[in-house]
This record gives C-alpha cells, sequence and structure tokens, in this order.
C-alpha cells in the first residue's frame, strides 16, 4: 500500500512528497458512510513511508526501516476524498541502527498532522 504519488524535494536530512486521496480508495467505505475523511493512521502511514523512502539513500542504510514508535501525534484537520497532502520528513537524529524523525502532513498551506516517530533497520535474511 503506498501513499506517495510524488517525491516534491530530497534533501540528506530533508524530504517532501505529495499524495492525492481518490475518492475510491477502500478505506474510505467504512470511515465514514456519507462523511468519508481519511483515516488518521494513514496519514501517520503516509508519513512514515516518506522517512523511509529518505533513509533508503542514507550511509550504512541497509535494512528494511521498521517503526519503533510513534510520539507527540497531532490531528488538526480531516483530509477528505479529492484532498492532496504534502507531506514532510525530517531526520532529527541517529543512534546506531535507530533513526528519530518528525514529520508534518499539511493540506492547502494548513497543517492536517504533526508527529514524532522512531525506525529500526531490521536485517534482510535470506529465504530459504
Amino acid at each position: 500500500m503506498l501513499l506517495l504519488d510524488e517525491i516534491v524535494e530530497w534533501e540528506h536530512e530533508r524530504i517532501v512528497c505529495k499524495k492525492t486521496f481518490q475518492p475510491d480508495e477502500w478505506f474510505f467505505q467504512g470511515h465514514y458512510p456519507n462523511f468519508p475523511i481519511v483515516p488518521g493512521v494513514m496519514l501517520c502511514e503516509a508519513a512514515m513511508q516518506a522517512g523511509a523512502v529518505l533513509l533508503s539513500k542514507h550511509p550504512k542504510g541497509e535494512g528494511v526501516p521498521v517503526a519503533g514508535r510513534l510520539n507527540d501525534v497531532k490531528f488538526k484537520r480531516m483530509i477528505r476524498p479529492g484532498d492532496t497532502i504534502q507531506i514532510e520528513a525530517i531526520l532529527d537524529d541517529r543512534m546506531g541502527d535507530a533513526f528519530f524523525l518528525s514529520a508534518k502532513v499539511t493540506c492547502e498551506g494548513k497543517s492536517a498532522v504533526t508527529l514524532n516517530f522512531a525506525v529500526t533497520l531490521a536485517k534482510r535474511e535470506a529465504l530459504p
């Protein structure tokens, strides 16, 4: 489930991506009937996916980014079908294989979600 349509900017410690939510997205079916909104968990997932893309070209970035925690999540605006969000993820710190990031999701220039999250790099294991 990819929640990023486009990479707008990509620097060493910062990435900006966009996503437009189409009216036929599967999660709108039950969230909520006759008043569809993007579930908050999907907005957090989009932010973490942007963070994973940011880390994909980081030195010693071998492994699969796995979410370790979310902190200080604040939902400030509803996102509806047809809305385009902009996601900015910033690498704030790194300790070994742990990466600490912050993200801001905006829509029409207004804040929709802010959060901090941490990921670790899970080693890829060979399949039998």
